[in-house]
């Protein structure tokens, strides 16, 4: 049964709704800084994805509402149960929170960050199933955003100074116009158009694994797809991002696991990973004295003045998140760790891992949910592998679950709407009724 002209009208306004979002955010930080240092009101700003989002989902929820068949399958999926007992949890530790030793505004940010990725999640894939618009043009969404992206990056680097971007409003009420390692100007690490150097390493993660799983399938555009991802490798490079570069590292073997058709090959892509494995520990042998290679890898070096390193910090931050989650195995509420801790009027409770910081607020039954939901949005992304944004969102989702047990990455705006908006839209298929399902990258009509 063919969709009415309205309800066709409806589902291409929202598709696009999507689409900007998705090309937008990545300049999120840097646009929001600049127009705030010009036009003030920065909260406010920062919240305008938030504002596309509201009628996104509410024509979601009326398209759900219009096609019982949709309905129903969206219904009986497990990934969608589980996502819905997670945001019922969210909203009940949101409550236990309104007690007094958290504030409102932690308590309604936590909640906004914490359950926006998935709400987006579902909203995109509802919307995806009545059109192919989103589908048809995932790719100019990812890669046309991520070129600047990388571009600025590496100008950052090699050309501009190191504090180009106070001039655009960057300073200590906002981002910091530049990161360091070990608190010295000479090891400066990019953050280009997103809040930090590690979002950055986190973002690149997403295109770099869709060129991956590009690269197998369009042989005709393999030098193009090279010279692209040597460019984004370039921009991860100059992040210093550890934990994005072991992430990508262990995506982009994912990806040419599944992509490789042949036992032979597969082989020798095993072979090709003990010997970089090797190499690694080679390197670490070798050069452990120099002291360019200590702050690139370990973030300090034995002649450093800093009072702590960041590792230092790391481990500090693991270890108080791991007490706080065993005296109160329940948690504590939302609001009252990550990011949006800050707005209380004690000190933070930055776990520097995501996961902990979900333990810490909602607990070990929340944390295991919250695993639960990535397993099985993995296990339905890996059975769609054959097609290449799946199979790249499932090598990423690997990656960036490394991420974030070192950062809280799902928290970043970037990170948190390309990776579950895309995610939505590669498993639309999976609750179209009667109009569009995927087959060997191309959509077809189901007979």
């Amino acid at each position: 049964m063919k969709q009415s002209a309205s309800v066709n009208k409806l589902v291409n306004l929202l598709s696009w709704f999507i689409v900007l979002i998705l090309f937008i955010i990545p300049f999120h930080a840097f646009l929001t800084v600049w127009l705030s240092s010009l036009f003030g009101h920065y909260t406010l700003l920062r919240l305008w994805k938030e504002f596309l989002l509201v009628p996104i989902v509410i024509g979601a929820v009326y398209l759900l509402f219009i096609k019982p068949k949709l309905r129903k399958k969206f219904l009986n999926l497990w990934l969608t149960k589980f996502i819905g007992l997670y945001l019922v949890m969210l909203v009940i530790f949101s409550l236990i929170s309104w007690n007094g030793h958290t504030a409102p505004k932690a308590v309604w940010y936590g909640l906004l960050v914490d359950s926006r990725l998935l709400i987006f999640f579902m909203a995109v894939m509802v919307i995806a199933s009545c059109s192919d618009l989103l589908y048809r043009n995932w790719r100019k969404a990812l890669f046309i955003p991520a070129i600047f992206v990388a571009a600025f990056a590496i100008l950052q680097y090699l050309i501009l100074p190191y504090d180009f971007l106070k001039h655009f409003g960057y300073g200590d009420t906002t981002i910091s116009p530049y990161e360091t390692i070990n608190h010295s100007l000479n090891h400066i690490r990019v953050a280009s158009t997103l809040r930090g150097a590690n979002p950055l390493g986190a973002y690149l993660i997403l295109p770099i694994c869709a060129l991956a799983a590009l690269l197998f399938k369009e042989k005709k555009q393999r030098t193009n797809i090279t010279m692209f991802g040597f460019g984004l490798f370039l921009a991860l490079f100059f992040s210093f991002s550890r934990s994005a570069w072991i992430g990508v590292i262990i995506a982009v073997m994912l990806v040419a696991w599944f992509s490789l058709k042949s036992q032979p090959h597969k082989k020798t892509l095993g072979w090709v990973a003990a010997g970089l494995a090797i190499m690694a520990s080679l390197l670490l042998v070798t050069l452990r004295n120099n002291l360019n290679f200590e702050n690139y890898v370990f973030h300090t070096d034995r002649v450093s003045k800093a009072a702590t390193s960041s590792n230092q910090g790391h481990t500090a931050a693991f270890k108080q998140a791991s007490k706080d989650i065993i005296h109160q195995p329940l948690g504590r509420g939302v609001g009252t760790a990550g990011p949006q801790s800050v707005y209380n009027n004690k000190p933070a409770r930055i776990a520097e891992n995501y996961y902990l910081q979900i333990g810490q607020e909602a607990g070990i039954i929340g944390v295991a949910l919250f695993i639960l939901i990535c397993a099985v949005l993995g296990k339905m992304l890996y059975d769609n592998r054959t097609d290449p944004l799946a199979l790249a969102l499932f090598a990423s989702l690997i990656g960036l679950s490394i991420v974030n047990l070192l950062s809280h990455a799902w928290q970043d705006d970037t990170i948190a709407y390309i990776f579950w908006g895309l995610s939505g839209i590669a498993l639309a298929p999976v609750i179209i009724t009667n109009r569009l399902t995927v087959k060997n990258d191309q959509k077809i009509k189901k007979s």
